[in-house]
C-alpha cells in the first residue's frame, strides 16, 4: 500500500480542462515538488488531494483510504492531511499562542518543539494583528503542524514574502522535512525553492504531467522547451546549431539539446571550443552571467570571471 496515490484525476471549468487524467504516488517522507506556469492546475491538484475540491473523475488514496470530496462531509479536508494555501487567514484580536492553543493536539513540549522550528517562540505573545507577513505565514504554518498531520501540502508558501522571510521560511520547510519526518508536497514557481528540496520534481503544462524525475535529471534533462524554461535559464542547440555543436564535440544533434549556462565553460583550450564575443554582462553577486554571440548564435553563460568585458573574445566549451 503506498502512502498516496492519485489515479486518473480530472477536473473541467465548466468545458474547459483545468486537470486531465492525473497519475501520481507520494511514497513516506518523500518531498515531492509540482512546478508549471499559472493556470497549469497545481493548485486545483493540491486541493482535490487535501479534500477541498471535488474532482470530475478519478480518485485519491491516502493511506488506503478514498479522500472524499467537499460535498461528502459536513467539514472538508482529510483527518492527517494539512493543506496551507497560498490565501491563509488568521483570527484577529487573538494572541498568538491562544490561536495555537486551540488547534494543538500535542503537549507543551512537543508543541515547543514546533514553535522553535518554525521561529515562532518570540511570537506567541503578540496580538495577530500586529504580525508581519511572513511571521503570519509561520505561524498558519505552525497551527497546522500541532494537529500532527502525516502529510503536509504547501501550496506556494514562498509568494509575497521578501527575501529575508522567504529565507526564514524555507530554512523551516527543510527542518519540518529532515527534523519531524513529515511527507510533503510543494508548490512553487521558483526552481531555486525546489531544485535543492524536493526528492522528486513534476513538471505541470495544461492540466497534465509533463515531465517527472528528479531535481537533477529534469533540470539538465527537459523534454522540451517549456520544460527548460520553468527550471530557469538555458541555451537551444538543434538541427539550425550543427556547426557549433559540432566544434563543440558534442556532434550533430538530432534532437534539442538544452544546456544550462553553468555548463558552459570560459576556456583557454583551442579544441572543442568555439570563438565568441562578448555582448552583455549581468551582475549578480557571486557570478556573472554574459551574453556572447557566435558567427549569430546568441548563448547565456554562467562564470566566475569578472574581469570581462564588453567586446572581449573569449573560447567557450561545455563541461564534460
Amino acid at each position: 500500500m503506498n502512502f498516496l496515490e492519485v489515479h486518473h484525476i480530472s477536473k473541467f471549468e465548466g468545458e474547459r480542462p483545468i486537470l486531465k487524467d492525473i497519475s501520481l504516488v507520494l511514497k513516506p517522507h518523500q518531498k515531492l515538488a509540482l512546478m508549471g506556469e499559472t493556470g497549469s492546475g497545481k493548485s486545483s491538484l493540491m486541493k482535490i488531494i487535501a479534500g477541498y475540491l471535488k474532482a470530475d473523475a478519478g480518485s485519491v488514496l491516502f493511506e488506503g483510504n478514498r479522500v472524499p470530496g467537499p460535498d461528502e462531509v459536513l467539514i472538508p479536508g482529510q483527518i492527517g492531511i494539512a493543506y496551507l494555501s497560498q490565501h491563509f487567514e488568521l483570527r484577529n484580536n487573538y494572541r498568538v499562542i491562544e490561536l495555537l492553543e486551540m488547534a494543538s493536539q500535542l503537549n507543551d513540549k512537543e508543541a515547543g518543539r514546533i514553535f522553535k522550528i518554525c521561529q515562532i517562540e518570540h511570537l506567541l505573545q503578540r496580538m495577530t494583528n500586529q504580525l508581519s507577513g511572513g511571521e503570519r505565514q509561520r505561524i498558519a504554518l505552525s497551527r497546522l503542524l500541532i494537529t500532527k498531520p502525516r502529510l503536509l501540502l504547501l501550496d506556494e508558501p514562498f509568494t509575497n514574502l521578501d527575501m529575508f522571510h522567504k529565507n526564514i521560511i524555507n530554512q523551516v520547510i527543510h527542518q519540518i522535512s529532515d527534523e519531524l519526518g513529515i511527507t510533503c508536497m510543494l508548490v512553487s514557481h521558483d526552481p531555486v525553492d525546489v531544485l535543492s528540496w524536493a526528492d522528486e520534481l513534476i513538471l505541470i503544462k495544461d492540466g497534465i504531467i509533463l515531465q517527472q524525475g528528479s531535481p537533477k535529471e529534469v533540470y539538465y534533462s527537459p523534454i522540451n522547451e517549456y520544460a527548460a524554461g520553468v527550471l530557469g535559464n538555458y541555451n537551444l542547440l538543434n538541427e539550425n546549431h550543427a556547426s557549433i555543436a559540432n566544434e563543440l564535440g558534442l556532434g550533430n544533434p538530432g534532437i534539442p539539446l538544452f544546456i544550462r549556462p553553468e555548463q558552459f565553460i570560459i576556456s583557454d583550450k583551442k579544441e572543442n571550443t568555439i570563438l565568441a564575443i562578448v555582448v552583455k554582462i549581468l551582475f549578480c553577486g557571486s557570478y556573472l552571467l554574459i551574453h556572447v554571440n557566435s558567427n549569430g548564435t546568441n548563448l547565456i553563460i554562467q562564470t566566475q570571471n569578472q574581469s570581462l568585458s564588453i567586446g572581449d573574445a573569449v573560447y567557450v566549451s561545455v563541461k564534460c
